[in-house]
């Protein structure tokens, strides 16, 4: 039986579940401003851009490594000791060793540090997303799927609005490690005085609830929705770290040090329209339809990052305008994806298929990024031609949503 909460709980679970994604949000950030002024001070005069560039994607892929893991075992986790404790733990993860990276002296430390930090990234979003969808009410989701996208890129707009005004430099960047430590206090509190989910307490007494959510999703009858899970989180996971994600080193380096401010205002409008955007993918998808919805954005955001990157530049008028359509259209997946996945699997696997979903691309991304930064060698570090070549994989999107079965209108009970 499902114990009834109040709805002062639901609005602290729900609060507890958007800081949480927030400062994900500030991690996954946090390397895109950053990488190349620790790259530049760490290297020394062995630094040159492509060498920056190929730094960057290893930083990038190490975080994707350690989010794909981190989600599998602490979405697992979930499922086993509780939403709530699983949640706790990842924040914890993610500020320790985000404020470890103020102390490193080598690149190689920082890239074990940041996949340090991936494992507590991974483990946030499927907890958050579990303990957030099964304590609020069937006619709420839409709107509470849509602010665990639009937290996740809230914290990235914050952490541009930041270094918009105190800038990260090659003389000046342990600063915002030490401050990417203060969520901690966040995770102590969730551990010590958030509730459980209603449901996850129900269904632990249930002799339906498996001793292995893992073992049992991967194989029938759920091994097919976990398959169609796997690959609807991949594509937007890779098109954004594989492509998108150049936008921002790239006006890094075509502005310089003279406009140290330039690239903290550009991930701030890209941001913007991803925060727009991952809210409302969740409404789009409630208006239209799962499948329908997730084919158009794939359309929409192949489009639009093909025109970032090959219809405009750095510091051109074009370019802010640009990259916030682009931000909105390519992050409607992020509203569309707490909406889907949880209804994608029962109750008692649900943190751990979700986990799986949204994690598992994050392999596929830190394969893709090592690709990438391949490529940006090969091109001869051009961000334009990285880019639009790593855009194409949004439009893989149209053709893998229709496997995906239509979840509209499902209740969340079993």
């Amino acid at each position: 039986m499902i114990t009834p909460i109040s709805g002062r709980v639901r609005l602290f679970v729900l609060l507890a579940a958007v800081g949480g994604l927030l400062f994900d949000g500030v991690e996954l950030g946090l390397m895109p401003v950053a990488s190349l002024s620790v790259s530049r001070a760490l290297l020394g005069t062995g630094f040159t851009p492509t060498i920056g560039g190929d730094w960057f994607a290893r930083f990038t892929a190490a975080l994707m490594l350690g989010s794909a893991i981190g989600g599998i075992v602490l979405g697992n986790l979930g499922d086993v000791v509780g939403r709530t404790k699983a949640l706790g733990v990842s924040i914890l993860f993610y500020s320790a060793f985000a404020g470890l990276g103020a102390l490193v002296r080598t690149q190689e430390q920082m890239l074990v540090l940041r996949f340090l930090v991936g494992l507590g990234v991974g483990g946030v979003w499927p907890n958050a997303v579990a303990l957030a969808a099964e304590c609020w009410p069937d006619k709420s989701r839409p709107v509470v799927a849509g602010l665990m996208g639009a937290s996740l890129n809230g914290g990235i707009l914050m952490l541009s609005q930041i270094v918009r005004f105190w800038h990260v430099t090659p003389e000046s960047w342990r600063w915002i490690f030490h401050l990417a430590a203060a969520p901690a206090l966040l995770g102590i509190a969730v551990l010590l005085w958030l509730p459980e989910s209603p449901r996850w307490l129900a269904g632990r007494s249930s002799a339906r609830s498996p001793s292995a959510p893992v073992r049992e999703l991967l194989r029938p009858p759920l091994l097919r929705l976990t398959i169609v899970g796997i690959l609807l989180g991949s594509i937007p996971m890779l098109g954004a770290w594989a492509a998108s994600k150049w936008m921002i080193p790239w006006a890094d380096k075509v502005a310089g040090e003279s406009e140290a401010g330039y690239k903290g205002i550009a991930q701030g409008w890209w941001a913007f329209g991803a925060v727009l955007g991952s809210y409302f993918g969740a409404q789009i998808a409630a208006w239209l339809g799962r499948r329908r919805a997730y084919a158009m954005i794939s359309i929409c955001a192949t489009l639009l990052t093909l025109i970032l990157f090959l219809g405009t530049a750095p510091l051109r008028p074009s370019f802010l305008p640009i990259v916030f359509a682009q931000g909105f259209v390519a992050t409607l997946f992020f509203g569309w994806l707490p909406l889907y996945l949880p209804e994608l699997f029962p109750t008692r696997v649900r943190a751990a298929g979700s986990g799986i979903a949204y994690n598992v691309g994050r392999f596929a991304t830190a394969i893709g990024v090592f690709a990438a930064g391949s490529l940006f060698a090969a091109v001869g570090g051009s961000y334009p031609a990285v880019g639009a070549s790593c855009g194409m994989i949004y439009a893989l999107g149209a053709i893998a949503v229709w496997w995906a079965p239509d979840t509209s209108g499902r209740h969340l009970d079993d």
